[in-house]
């Protein structure tokens, strides 16, 4: 015999679940959940959904529904600048991350991208204050070979990944220089110097 699914008791196992994270992860974990599930990503201000306590049972289904709630105020999205000197990005490659992330999750709904081009990248670095880049199409392409960025659907764009997330998201700005599954593609690269300065020895 099946057991009645009870939506108030799945709601306090995810409450419990993520209460200890802080606002931004917990937004992330109900997005990443979201693209688990195949459900449409929420977009602008959500209203405010009653805590199971607040919900009458005896009318959940029934005619008579919980009255609505006033959405909160939304949260401003933070500018451009204030977001990257934030997450104090290390280098180019991380600096490239950083700036398609920040278009892809955090900028304001009119002005966020799936992915970014040479151009756009040249123009934070101006809205930044950061100096600007001698080609920044060989950037975005470090970016991609480190397994930062993915290439975006249209010519010349690139698309932050689930690596490039996780370091912007998770790691910056106090973690390491390079994601480990970065790390492992270049990892053959100082084993051939040393094989050169052993033939050179010999």
């Amino acid at each position: 015999m099946s057991t009645q699914k009870d939506d108030l008791e799945a709601v306090r196992t995810i409450v419990e679940t993520i209460k200890d994270f802080n606002d931004e992860e917990q937004r992330r974990i109900f997005r990443w959940a979201a693209e688990k599930l195949g459900l449409p990503q929420p977009s602008g201000s959500v209203a405010r959904i009653p805590a199971p306590e607040e919900v009458d049972r005896s009318k959940v289904g029934g005619a008579h529904a919980p009255p609505p709630q006033r959405p909160p105020a939304t949260e401003a999205a933070p500018d451009i600048k204030s977001f990257v000197l934030g997450k104090k990005p290390r280098n180019d490659v991380q600096f490239a991350a950083t700036v398609a992330y920040y278009y892809r999750f955090e900028a304001q709904q009119a002005e966020r991208k799936d992915s970014i081009d040479p151009d756009v990248l040249q123009e934070a670095t101006r809205l930044v204050g950061r100096q600007r880049f001698a080609d920044p199409r060989t950037t975005l392409n470090n970016a991609q070979k480190l397994g930062l960025l993915d290439r975006g659907s249209d010519k010349g764009t690139f698309a932050i990944n689930s690596v490039g997330e996780n370091l912007v998201a998770m790691t910056l700005p106090d973690g390491a220089s390079i994601p480990k599954a970065a790390k492992k593609r270049v990892a053959k690269k100082p084993a051939k110097k040393s094989a050169a300065k052993k033939a050179k020895k010999a």
